[in-house]
């Protein structure tokens, strides 16, 4: 089912009358800086210096966000009105006025990136991939980089759940705007044409230390998994099989977990964040990759996996905008349904191989060894009735 579409239009917004995007070349500050993950507030208050000079640093409030198990995040605003004399926390401030008025003129977004994350992502086609992103309305505008991260738009609203993915207010938002995203003419990218999981995959085998640093983490992989030669002989032969199933190649998001979307009500319109990963990619991973994140991540219960009535639905209305005008046929939502539940296995794998690095470099509190085997086991539960579907 190769694609032969168009891009989306680029928002009329975007232009003046003499057809220039001041926002597509609007500048994005390079800032000389490396923040100490321990110390982000003393290092967001130096980006600020940078990009937002005119902010009163005694007036600026921060809100530490615990979301991610990778990167640290830190809301900042200026609360010049409310400084003096009020004890309400960021939080309520910021619910009280949903920033869609004068007491909140702008927010910035700063991440910080993981410890070793550099040995997994392009942080320059990372840049690349917001600017062209937020050019087509998909994502939020990039303000500044840094030397371990960068500063965003804050885009008002709230990130999904296990609970408001299935929300039939919000589904059909997401299904639409990951089918506009895969339009994008990708001789606009700028990158490599090849589908990502591949060659990610071979980069990341690499990147797995042969022996863990950590006794007991080595002690509990070799209690956990078979041996690094077997996952690597394992993943070549599905990705063997994947490839039979002729999936399109299109510009992906490549990581659509739930904190990654997030749901304007007031505008019912959904925005991704977060394009660490987002490169030219096989069609059925990108959605099976999503499908695969109703199961959450803190207490993971694939039981949430979507049914294949709901799967069903929702292909339908991603095929709807994907193929438009061609009218969407049972034929083609069966044979996307297939080859998405096939790649689902893929999202497992490199979810698994993620973790096995992440496990070895990251200092964040979190056990990466038993959420890369809860992906691995995941894998291995549904592999044959997946590798068995057929049209």
């Amino acid at each position: 089912m190769a694609s032969t579409l168009n891009s989306p239009p680029i928002p009329q917004e975007c232009f003046t009358k003499n057809g220039i995007s001041h926002e597509r070349d609007s500048a994005v500050a390079k800032v000389n800086l490396t923040i100490d993950e321990n110390h982000v507030i003393e290092g967001a208050r130096d980006v600020l210096k940078v990009i937002r000079p005119q902010w009163n640093s005694n007036d600026i409030k921060f809100k530490l966000f615990t979301d991610g198990i990778t990167n640290k995040l830190v809301g900042c605003f200026h609360d010049a009105e409310h400084h003096n004399g009020s004890n309400s926390s960021p939080e309520a401030f910021v619910k009280a006025n949903k920033f869609n008025n004068n007491k909140i003129s702008d927010v910035v977004l700063i991440r910080i990136y993981g410890n070793k994350t550099d040995l997994l992502i392009d942080r320059k086609a990372e840049t690349r991939n917001i600017k062209l992103l937020h050019r087509y309305g998909f994502a939020p505008r990039l303000y500044a980089t840094f030397c371990n991260g960068l500063a965003y738009e804050y885009v008002p609203g709230r990130t999904l759940n296990v609970d408001t993915v299935t929300n039939p207010e919000i589904w059909p938002l997401v299904a639409r705007q990951m089918a506009r995203m895969h339009k994008i003419n990708l001789e606009e990218t700028g990158s490599d044409k090849e589908p990502m999981l591949f060659g990610k995959m071979q980069q990341f085998f690499k990147l797995v230390p042969k022996k863990f640093t950590d006794p007991k983490k080595q002690e509990k992989f070799n209690e956990l998994f078979p041996s690094l030669e077997t996952l690597y002989s394992d993943f070549n032969s599905l990705y063997k099989h994947l490839k039979q199933t002729e999936s399109p190649i299109v510009f992906c998001h490549n990581d659509l977990l739930l904190g990654n979307v997030i749901y304007t009500e007031e505008e019912q319109k959904v925005t991704f964040i977060d394009y660490e990963y987002a490169a030219c990619n096989f069609q059925g991973f990108d959605i099976g990759n999503h499908f695969t994140e109703y199961g959450g991540i803190d207490e993971i219960d694939y039981a949430r996996y979507p049914s294949k009535e709901y799967q069903w639905s929702w292909l339908r209305e991603y095929l709807k905008e994907y193929l438009a005008p061609k009218a969407v046929t049972e034929q083609d939502i069966k044979q996307l349904y297939i080859t998405v539940n096939k790649f689902a296995l893929a999202s497992h794998y490199f979810w698994t191989i993620w973790a096995l690095i992440q496990a070895e470099h990251s200092t964040i509190d979190f056990d990466f060894m038993i959420f890369g085997y809860t992906r691995y086991a995941e894998y291995l539960a549904k592999k044959d009735a997946f590798l068995g579907l057929s049209s």
